[in-house]
């Protein structure tokens, strides 16, 4: 059977999820190729970086056009991340071969998915907690050490399972610099990733693991989902669908850790609870806050309206 159609729609879905949230690429393109298309584990994660080095650049430009990459934090990332990226390609093919590392891999894809989550609901509690103090600034000062570190642990992780480069560094960077603005730190992490997703995606190729043509075909779909996503992203609560996301890669991160159907399903509902509550809370308090009164205009300010006319 052609499975073409449905992969070019995963990839349109996926794409779309990028383009609105931001993260999720990996994290959502890898399960569903080995879960719902039967693609082996390390194809599907070759393939999806091969497609995300084609996908990534869209964002990125229109972070550069707006201003909002800061390429300090980016010059100190790359030096660890895009070998890091490398290496964990020949690190995961150390973890042996044929049918058991196929095994192997989706543990350790599964690993990372619920990392995934994990990063997810702390870039949600992170964002709260900015939106509240008001003190996010664009020019806070590069912490060097921390993000060779940041670098170095997120290449390594997305060259194994091409989960989280848009999910687990993003969070990580926030950590470090954590009075940068919001926009500033998407910008920031696409950029970094185009030359660390592309060491990662030559690594498969050069192992054999990335299939060109699948990369090719979810890029028909992945391409204007992105767009699609981006054009839409100011007109839908991202939270909304941030949650909606992490309910996803709960239960794809269990599946792949083969938790019994059960777990799955308590896990899913959980988060999707949790989800419910925080955007009920947020909703409240955002009722509650008292609109912003106009200032007074001062006699003196007036006059000088008035005889300026």
């Amino acid at each position: 059977m052609d499975s073409t159609g449905p992969i070019v729609i995963a990839g349109a879905l996926v794409g779309f999820a990028v383009g609105l949230t931001g993260m999720g690429g990996g994290a959502l393109m890898t399960p569903i190729m080995v879960m719902v298309f039967g693609v082996n584990p390390t194809a599907a994660i070759g393939s999806d970086l091969a497609a995300s080095v084609f996908m990534k650049p869209f964002g990125a430009l229109v972070h550069q056009r707006a201003g909002t990459v800061r390429w300090d934090i980016v010059r100190w990332l790359l030096p660890t991340a895009v070998p890091a990226a490398f290496g964990g390609v020949f690190l995961l093919r150390a973890l042996g071969d044929g049918a058991e590392l196929q095994q192997r891999v989706k543990f350790v894809v599964g690993t990372a998915l619920m990392l995934a989550v994990a990063g997810m609901l702390a870039r949600l509690w992170l964002d709260r907690r900015r939106a509240g103090t008001g003190t996010e600034d664009a020019h806070v000062p590069v912490r060097p050490v921390a993000t060779l570190l940041i670098g170095l642990v997120g290449g390594v992780i997305v060259g194994m399972t091409s989960v989280g480069s848009g999910s687990l560094i993003i969070v990580m960077l926030m950590l470090a610099h954590p009075r940068l603005k919001a926009n500033h730190l998407v910008g920031t992490d696409l950029v970094q990733a185009i030359p660390m997703v592309a060491a990662a995606a030559l690594g498969h190729l050069l192992v054999g693991d990335a299939d060109l043509g699948l990369a090719a075909t979810l890029l028909i779909g992945a391409i204007p989902g992105v767009l699609a996503g981006s054009l839409i992203s100011s007109r839908v609560a991202g939270p909304a669908v941030r949650w909606a996301l992490v309910v996803l890669l709960t239960g794809s991160g269990l599946a792949m850790l083969k938790a019994s159907s059960t777990v799955v399903l308590l896990a899913c509902l959980g988060m999707a609870l949790l989800g419910t509550f925080a955007s009920l809370r947020d909703r409240r308090t955002a009722r509650l806050q008292p609109e912003p009164q106009p200032q007074p205009v001062s006699e003196p300010e007036a006059a000088g309206v008035t005889g300026g006319s």
